[in-house]
Parts: structure tokens; sequence; C-alpha cells
């Protein structure tokens, strides 16, 4: 499968202002070390997932969240260079989240977050109606009200860093997809009032796995990396953001794992989330 995916789809998430400073190796306790060539940019599970979508072909809503200050607006500018039609909410009583990220001479990415996750609430004044022609909807972030508005989209997919909102929401999730070896995205079938009709575990180089609510398991190859490793940033979140958009789609289930393991590989050799992210 080569053509674009000429489908609609959205994400409902969240975004963070990232400084990202490559340097030979990580600092040991007490070091200084400099940073070869420094960036900054708007990142982020939702924003790195909108871009991947926009980039296979779909026509891509993000709803988001920005804090009330001179971050958030530098945020809320740069967000147009995603290629998703973007739309954000402002929270006067929040700062704009932010981070750093080292990046090793290794391409592995050490991040460092300040601030809580800012959410889209679904009594936001956003353009949730739009999201009932979607074909699939991948959610990093959002109060039960917004997922309850996502779930109006054909497919629903999900990060298991949302799981308190979705538990909250108890709506049917269609696919939970997240990391087999990150704490902080562990998957568990009775996570939800509702099991998941599908929970996918990424394994980086090693593939992953996946589950169904009727007990049928299976497992994926990863893709070959089309070129050198760069940086580990955003491999997962263009991973689910393919994946979404595959389903959407209407493709088969391994068909779209194959898309989204070649997104996180492609992702793999560029500098920074969206250097290198797959196009159709």
């Amino acid at each position: 499968m080569s053509g674009p995916l000429r489908v609609r789809a959205a994400v409902l998430g969240h975004v963070e202002w990232m400084e990202f400073a490559p340097v030979e190796r990580l600092p040991a306790a007490g070091e200084i070390v400099h940073a070869i060539e420094p960036f900054a940019l708007p990142a982020g599970g939702g924003a790195v997932a909108a871009r991947q979508m926009a980039l296979l072909g779909a026509d891509t809503l993000f709803l988001t969240a920005v804090g009330d200050d001179p971050l958030g607006d530098a945020t809320d500018a740069a967000l147009g260079a995603l290629g998703a039609d973007v739309h954000v909410a402002r929270r006067a009583e929040r700062p704009q989240r932010r981070g750093w990220v080292h990046l090793d001479a290794h391409g592995e990415r050490t991040i460092t977050i300040l601030g809580p996750r800012l959410a889209p609430r679904g009594d936001d004044p956003l353009p949730w109606e739009r999201l009932a022609a979607c074909r699939a909807v991948f959610v990093t972030a959002g109060d039960p009200a917004a997922i309850r508005h996502a779930r109006t989209a054909g497919v629903l997919v999900a990060t298991p860093r949302a799981l308190p909102a979705l538990a909250e929401a108890d709506v049917p999730v269609d696919v939970l997809v997240g990391s087999a070896t990150d704490p902080g995205e562990h998957l568990a079938a009775d996570a939800l009032p509702q099991p998941p009709g599908l929970i996918v575990r990424t394994q980086g180089a090693d593939g992953g796995t996946w589950e169904r609510a009727d007990g049928a398991t299976g497992e994926w190859a990863a893709t070959p990396l089309p070129g050198p490793p760069e940086d580990a940033y955003g491999c997962g979140d263009s991973f689910a953001g393919a994946l979404a958009v595959g389903l959407g789609a209407g493709l088969a289930l391994a068909d779209a794992l194959h898309l989204a393991a070649r997104a996180g590989a492609a992702c793999l050799t560029g500098r920074g989330p969206y250097g290198a992210q797959l196009r159709l």
C-alpha cells in the first residue's frame, strides 16, 4: 500500500513546547554537557500524531489546548505547520506545558516535562460536531465529556495515558495502543469499564503484539529502518496515528499494523519528531 489514505481523521490531544538538546551522551550526576545545534518546537503526542495522519493523506482535525501565556502564543502560532486543521482552546489558569529532551548519539531520547498536561474539555468552544464525520480519532488527552464527543467518530483509538478520563467517560474504546516497555503506558484489559476491542503493545525493534477482546492474539515484526537511527522522540505517537488512519481507512489489522510500523521506523531516522515521518 503506497497511495495516500484519503479519509477524515482527528486527534483529541495535548501539545507541549519542547526544547531538544542533542548531546554526545547523557550527563552524569553533577556534570555539565553542551548541546549540539539545539532546537525547539511544539510536540507531544497529540501534535506528533496529527502531523503523521496528515502526511498519510488524511484530512486531519486536531483539537487541543494551550496555556494563556507567551509560550502558549508561540505554540499556537507554530501548530499551523503541522498540516492539520488545528483548533485550540486557551487555558487562562495555566501556563503552557513545556519540557526538554536530551538526544544522545545513539538516537535515544530522555525527556523532562514541566507542568500538567493541558487537555481539551467538552465545554471548550471547539468544533465537536465535526468528529462524527471522521472515520477515526486518536485520543491522547481530554476530559470525559471531550472523549464522549470523540466516540462519535468511526474508530476510537487511545493511549493508556488517557485511562482515567477514558474510564470515567465509560464509552467503548476500539483500540488501546501503547508501549509494552513503558510503565506509564501499562495496558490491561480490565483497566476500563468496557474492555477495549483491541489492545496493541509495541516493542520497538521487536515489533509488538495484539490481543482482541474475544481472546484472539497475534504479533507483527518490526519494519527495517529506512536509514540510520537518529532520534526516538515521536516514534510511538507516529505509530499510533498511522494505526488510527489505517483502521479508519478500512485496512485489515495486519495491513494497518504494517503501516504503523513503517511510520514508527521512519520517525526514528529523522531529527526531532517531524524530521522523517512517513509520507504516502
